[in-house]
């Protein structure tokens, strides 16, 4: 094998977005990540939403928007009878 090819693995710094922070071996001295053990549904029973860009609220407005919609046209509809059902031969 050739000297000097590959890079160091040292200790690096790992940062959660919750704030948990852990040491691990890396080529880099600091990572950050989105999840962790710490904060990861799977581990901690509890369901959180990970929003990058506002992409949640906006699917919520939309959402809430669609919803009012449907209630404003379902409570605008009259009754219709509804048709017999055809008899089988």
């Amino acid at each position: 094998m050739k000297a000097n090819v590959h890079p160091t693995y040292r200790p690096a710094k790992a940062t959660c977005a919750c704030g948990n922070v852990f040491v691990t071996r890396a080529t880099v001295r600091e990572i950050r990540v989105d999840i962790c053990s710490q904060c990861h549904p799977f581990y901690t029973g509890r369901q959180k939403i990970v929003d990058t860009e506002g992409r949640v609220e906006r699917f919520q407005q939309r959402y809430q928007r669609y919803q009012k919609q449907a209630d404003e046209a379902k409570s605008k509809q009259t009754k219709v009878p509804a048709m017999p059902k055809a008899r089988k031969r």
